[in-house]
């Protein structure tokens, strides 16, 4: 697999050098096939493998550039080989092909970062109390939207002094003694029928 990957990456160096050799050439327009052809007629006749400038693949993409690509705004689809009517997707794009006259470029503003959770912290041995406290902050969010499913994160950061790695063993811990559930794969919600889980994790 890492050949491979190694060999398309080193066509497509190739390709793009080529591309460079000729100022104004799109790299889109270099086909991969006929790069990846010559290279392997290159080694079946064991010559020309090592050139300088842009040697025989470049030669050979170069002399047979496709056409440049059109802009594109037409709905990619597929042919359905069973109906013989055409489909129509309703998401605003015309289905047919249409000359592209001028583009507009919207910029969009990232969205606000999460904000940063602790690296490190006390074991959790070291202070009995914090974990219990912490424990029922827990219980009263997630029993404050009982039909919500959370988020790792979001209970850490709520929480805000307790790593995300830690709240991933406390959540479990807790789901294996019946305080919480786990909804699907990183996703927690509360349990209405305990009604004193201090007392019951005391009594464990």
């Amino acid at each position: 697999m890492w050949s491979l990957l190694t060999l398309y990456q080193l066509l497509r160096r190739a390709m793009v050098e080529a591309a460079e050799s000729r100022p104004g050439t799109d790299p889109d327009r270099c086909g991969f096939t006929i790069a990846l052809q010559t290279a392997r007629d290159l080694l079946v006749r064991a010559e020309g493998i090592v050139e300088q400038g842009i040697g025989s693949i470049g030669r050979r993409v170069l002399s047979a550039l496709s056409p440049e690509r059109r802009p594109r705004v037409s709905t990619r689809k597929v042919k359905s080989p069973i109906s013989r009517y055409a489909e129509s997707k309703m998401d605003g794009r015309p289905d047919g092909s249409r000359t592209v006259a001028s583009v507009t470029i919207a910029l969009l503003q990232p969205p606000p970062s999460p904000p940063a959770l602790p690296t490190t912290m006390v074991r959790e041995y070291v202070g009995a109390g914090q974990a219990g406290n912490r424990m029922t902050r827990v219980l009263a969010v997630l029993q404050a939207e009982p039909e919500r499913q959370w988020r790792a994160r979001e209970i850490a950061e709520l929480l805000g002094d307790v790593t995300l790695v830690t709240t991933y063993r406390q959540l479990a811990r807790w789901t294996e003694r019946g305080m919480i559930k786990r909804v699907r794969t990183g996703r927690y919600a509360a349990i209405t029928q305990v009604l004193n889980p201090l007392r019951d994790q005391r009594k464990r």
